[in-house]
């Protein structure tokens, strides 16, 4: 959201494909805020970053993403949200339940 915030207020010539980075990553901000779709919005969060980090998507001038080490940082993030999934108070959460793991005792456990 920040970095949709930080773009629109910098970008004085706003054409289509620059309004559609800045609603693209303030949507995308806002669902990982809420916990709305979590793994989609990572997905895009990160494609963002990769379009952004090889410049094919235009990049502002100042914002949280200015070096390629932030930009690095970013993909991690992502991807840990993308595996870890929503919170417990998530939206995705309370829409299709808290997911549990069970880890299954193994058969050539010798102690009782």
């Amino acid at each position: 959201m920040v970095q949709g915030i930080t773009f629109y207020r910098e970008e004085h010539r706003l054409g289509i494909s620059i309004l559609t980075v800045i609603v693209v990553t303030v949507v995308v901000g806002v669902l990982l805020c809420v916990g709305l779709l979590t793994r989609f919005a990572t997905a895009v969060a990160a494609s963002g970053t990769i379009g952004s980090m090889f410049g094919w998507l235009p990049a502002p001038r100042a914002g949280v993403f200015e070096t390629r080490s932030t930009l690095i940082l970013g993909l991690v993030i992502a991807a840990a949200v993308a595996s870890v999934g929503p919170g417990a108070f998530s939206v995705d959460a309370r829409l299709f339940g808290r997911r549990e793991v069970i880890i299954p005792k193994s058969h050539d456990d010798t102690r009782v």
